[in-house]
């Protein structure tokens, strides 16, 4: 994408210009020795360059940007920037203190170790519950022992493994805890997700924050580098824009200068407010500029010209002086001649606007159309025939 200087003239302004030196003058000649001088107004041809395009109003919006919000339930403790302030990626930006506090972590951690110990002891009961258990069974197979033991010693198995269990579900209980603390100690320092600038700051030192909070982020960052123009194009002319076709705009915090880009996307969805109820229907239409300077901000309002065709060097002509189109195509042209005879000339066109057309063929650059209506004792109708490109 390019960006122009002070000074460049906007591509749009081309054809205007080459419009403007078609400068008019006056001709007069004798129609026989003796006669009265006829004066004529006439157009001299040029070439320049004609641009067709498609305009639309847009506004400039930040192209990549991230939100900071807090990772764990506390109370900030310090805000480090401020809106305007560079940040680069990974950078500390601001610190929180957790509501989980340290004598909590601590007693955890004790608990756990409790949770522990009573685990061992209740391993090695289960494990002597079933050395009895086995020695009841064998005993029993024998008929060396009574049907009450053995029952005892199954049921003590039975409540040791059950003991067992609910220690275990307690430790798993508790390790979780233990994670969820161990992540909230290290989320206490709140990182820049990029490198950039900071255009929002909602957080104030003491304030207190919860995970998934609803509402405004922490903080906003973003890189400036590049803007996104979003355009809002009509309904009629949406369809003649494609992806990756040049489109510039201008902006009215900096008169005389133009940006240039690629279009990216056609949002294919009305925009917000838009084709309901007998409104007029338009789309979004996104692309993005260089903005190395960081002179364009988010919110500027732009007049943007996406360039659907264009021509270069090419014979123009003011649009208002072609006459009706004929069966063939054409448009017919009065010419003043080298030898000052008007003659009708049959134009081939290609690119048009509301201003200029672009001649192919029956028109060379430098030569003389007439402006307004022709006496009829000057025209030469015999001559009325279209000539080859120049």
């Amino acid at each position: 994408m390019n960006h122009k200087k002070d000074g460049a003239r906007p591509p749009i302004l081309f054809a205007a210009a080459a419009l403007a030196l078609m400068l008019h003058a006056d001709m007069s000649f004798a129609q026989s020795p003796g006669s009265a001088e006829v004066r004529l107004e006439t157009l001299t041809v040029q070439r320049g360059d004609l641009l067709q395009t498609v305009d639309a109003t847009g506004k400039l919006q930040f192209h990549r940007f991230a939100d900071v919000n807090a990772q764990v339930a506390g109370q900030i403790k310090e805000v480090l920037y401020a809106v305007g302030d560079a940040v680069q990626d990974g950078q500390l930006v601001m610190e929180i203190s957790p509501a989980i506090r340290a004598h909590q972590m601590e007693g955890n951690r004790a608990q756990m170790a409790r949770l522990r110990a009573e685990l061992a002891d209740q391993q090695a009961q289960t494990d002597f519950a079933e050395l009895q258990f086995k020695r009841q069974t064998q005993l029993k197979a024998q008929n060396a022992t009574r049907e009450e033991s053995f029952e005892s010693s199954r049921m003590n198995l039975s409540s040791a493994r059950a003991r067992m269990d609910s220690i275990n579900a307690q430790v798993r209980q508790l390790e979780a805890t233990l994670k969820f603390d161990e992540e909230s100690s290290l989320h206490k320092q709140v990182l820049a997700p990029l490198s950039g600038t900071v255009v929002a700051v909602n957080a104030r030192a003491g304030q207190t924050v919860g995970v998934g909070q609803a509402g405004l982020p922490l903080m906003r960052i973003a890189d400036l580098s590049q803007m996104t123009v979003q355009a809002r194009v009509a309904e009629a002319d949406v369809t003649r824009l494609k992806r990756g076709m040049t489109a510039n705009f201008q902006t009215p915090g900096y008169p005389g200068r133009t940006w240039s880009g690629k279009l990216r996307q056609v949002i294919p969805v009305p925009a917000d407010g838009t084709g309901e109820q007998g409104k007029q229907t338009f789309y979004n239409v996104l692309f993005e500029v260089a903005n190395p300077e960081q002179e364009l901000m988010s919110g500027m309002s732009t007049q943007v010209q996406f360039i659907v065709a264009q021509a270069r060097d090419a014979v123009l002509l003011p649009a208002d002086l072609l006459g009706q189109r004929d069966a063939a195509g054409t448009y017919q042209v009065q010419v003043v001649n080298r030898d000052r005879q008007i003659v009708a000339r049959k134009l081939k066109i290609g690119l048009r606007t509301a201003q200029q057309v672009q001649v192919l063929s029956g028109l060379a650059a430098g030569e003389q159309v007439l402006v307004g209506p022709a006496p009829a004792s000057a025209l030469q109708p015999q001559q009325a025939e279209p000539v080859g490109a120049p």
